[in-house]
């Protein structure tokens, strides 16, 4: 069954309930950010956030699934500020991937270490547009990312950012029969992951948007074509096409920043890409990626 057929009718996401998704849409829309400063929250302590950080970071959460928080931790390199800071937003169940460390949270820096060498993320290469574990089972999906800065690159390494919710309006906007083919169950095809004749991962397919618990509106995607085979329904192309415009366009929704230290995003992993980079070889760039399978305590 398509994610489409498992809607109920109430929802906003529902392609027969216009009333509702526009109801959704107008709220949604109504005060959006207008520029990637209005994102911001400023914080003290991260493992401790006052009532008042805590309802900002929610405020902003709920109106575009991210909040980019500065904080005073500088360059101290202590994995417990992002994952404490996480927790105060129900976030615990760490996705223990293969490129993690022993604790979970990854360590994202230029690594030549066995398992991590093969990897676009642990290099100093661009990122493409993604969502973060796009390749993971269907039951095992990846709700909300978190990244705390602890260096920055010498030069480069600016994240781009954008609302999976924003794209999903721009595209159903542009034509309903888009979200319907992105929500068919085989929208995409990862392939199998294999390294020196052993598979480590299998061939997974599923939809771009789904809708899953409490009514959220969930993305998988990747632009990397190497990573993925997409349906050849031509409903289905044009409709990728137009999301590939989209996130190359000078669309006011798509937020450009580079983290500084003590600087983190919080999200509801959202779309985003990541510039190439060169490094200080005696302070290279080091960020903490969490990566959790519920999504963000939004009350």
């Amino acid at each position: 069954m398509s994610a489409y057929a498992q809607l109920r009718k109430n929802s906003a996401f529902d392609l027969d309930n216009q009333r509702a998704y526009e109801n959704w849409r107008d709220a949604k829309l109504e005060n959006y950010p207008e520029k990637a400063e209005q994102l911001i929250v400023e914080i003290n302590d991260p493992t401790a956030l006052t009532k008042a950080e805590r309802k900002a970071i929610i405020e902003r959460c709920n109106k575009s699934n991210m909040t980019i928080y500065i904080s005073k931790t500088g360059n101290n390199p202590d994995k417990r500020i992002a994952s404490s800071l996480a927790e105060q937003f129900g976030l615990r169940n760490l996705d223990r991937n293969m490129g993690a460390d022993a604790d979970g949270i990854t360590s994202l820096q230029v690594s030549q270490s066995q398992g991590r060498e093969r990897y676009i993320p642990y290099s100093n290469k661009a990122i493409h547009w993604h969502t973060d574990g796009y390749y993971n089972k269907l039951d095992k999906q990846i709700h909300a990312l978190c990244l705390h800065c602890v260096r920055p690159a010498m030069e480069g390494g600016e994240n781009a950012l954008m609302d999976h919710e924003i794209a999903y309006i721009k595209l159903r906007d542009e034509n309903p029969d888009y979200i319907r083919a992105l929500m068919s169950p085989n929208a995409m095809i990862i392939p199998a992951n294999v390294k020196d004749g052993v598979m480590i991962r299998p061939d997974r397919s599923g939809p771009v948007f789904s809708v899953l618990g409490k009514n959220r509106l969930h993305m998988r995607y990747t632009e990397r074509a190497q990573n993925i085979i997409w349906n050849s329904d031509p409903v289905a192309l044009v409709a990728i096409r137009t999301l590939e415009d989209l996130l190359h366009s000078s669309d006011p929704a798509i937020f450009r920043l580079t983290l500084q230290p003590g600087w983190g995003l919080i999200s509801n992993n959202v779309l985003h890409d990541r510039s190439g980079f060169n490094d200080n070889k005696n302070a290279p760039r080091l960020l903490y990626r969490l990566r959790y399978f519920e999504g963000l305590d939004r009350g």
